[in-house]
């Protein structure tokens, strides 16, 4: 008889041992946003410090620029030289331009009046034998010139009003896009080397003082945003056929006061040992699977680091 309830005692502490536990362990993970710039230079100001809150856009550093700003500079006169151009290709020659051209040809106007008079008298003359007849074939060649001066200058008056040709002003178009895309891209420039804070949150550490050289793309402030924060816990395999993506759990941690509740947003497809990290006699060197959750608000409390144990909330 005695051996019988011993025999039954061992079943029931098997059984126990083999129920799943009340609570999994897990910690608190942050999710860091590293700031940096895509261009190198010397930091010149770090305007926070590590352990204080920013707010979104709130500025954060800001590396030299003296040749990005002289290279905006030189930017933004070839837009004004290429502007200038185009605005005087448009609108044609200048009025004194065409002032003379227009003196010219009341010039060559009088000459063809004067042309002809002389021609009129030749021919007269050469009719009554005075003058040879080479002498009308000169004056009609005279006449002739001065009418073709007349044409050509009264063409060019013309013309001086009109703007320049449609192939040259769509060059000029050209040449001002060019010239505003590079001054767009000397603009960009100078606005990488000052970063803000993409997100409101916590500055975990700044990782360069003034006057060092960053190099293009080193973070030089780590930010924490409150979303940012996960929860990282492990489940045995018979749990994790009860877990779904959007499952709500509860979060206790010493300090912490009420449960914080939580969201299931990542389930591992892959089994794993158990971190050295979660100090469990249940689950120590046994398989596991990694299950992140997202507390539904943001909670002061929850530190990277901190240990917490989770639970399941009921279904």
């Amino acid at each position: 008889m005695a051996r019988l309830t011993a025999l039954a005692c061992l079943l029931a502490l098997g059984a126990c041992s083999d129920a799943p536990p009340a609570g999994f362990p897990g910690y608190v993970e942050g999710e860091y946003v590293r700031v940096a710039s895509p261009l190198a230079g010397t930091l010149m100001q770090l305007s926070v410090e590590r352990g204080v809150q920013v707010a979104k856009d709130a500025p954060l550093f800001t590396l030299e620029s003296e040749q990005e700003r002289a290279a905006r500079a030189e930017a933004e006169a070839r837009v004004r030289q290429t502007q200038a151009s185009l605005a005087n290709l448009e609108k044609g020659r200048r009025p004194p331009e065409i002032a003379a051209v227009r003196a010219q040809l009341a010039q060559a106007q009088a000459s063809l009046r004067q042309s002809e008079a002389d021609l009129t008298r030749t021919q007269k003359l050469v009719a009554d034998k005075f003058l040879p007849p080479q002498k009308r074939d000169e004056a009609l060649a005279a006449r002739d010139r001065d009418r073709a001066r007349v044409a050509e200058l009264t063409e060019q008056v013309s013309i001086a009003n009109l703007p320049a040709r449609s192939d040259e002003i769509a060059a000029a178009n050209a040449e001002v896009k060019a010239a505003t895309d590079a001054l767009a891209q000397a603009q960009w420039r100078i606005d990488q080397k000052s970063q803000t804070a993409p997100a409101a949150g916590l500055v975990t550490d700044t990782l360069y003082r003034p006057g060092e050289w960053v190099a293009a793309g080193a973070p030089v402030v780590s930010l924490l945003p409150p979303n940012n924060v996960k929860i990282r816990f492990y489940v045995r395999e018979t749990t994790l056929a009860t877990l779904r993506l959007g499952d709500a759990v509860r979060v206790r941690c010493d300090g912490c006061g009420a449960d914080i509740a939580a969201t299931v947003r990542f389930i591992a497809p892959q089994a794993e040992y158990t971190p050295p990290v979660i100090y469990s006699r249940e689950n120590r060197a046994k398989l596991v699977y990694l299950v992140e959750a997202r507390p539904d608000a943001p909670n002061p409390a929850l530190h990277p680091g901190l240990p917490v144990e989770v639970s399941l909330a009921a279904k």
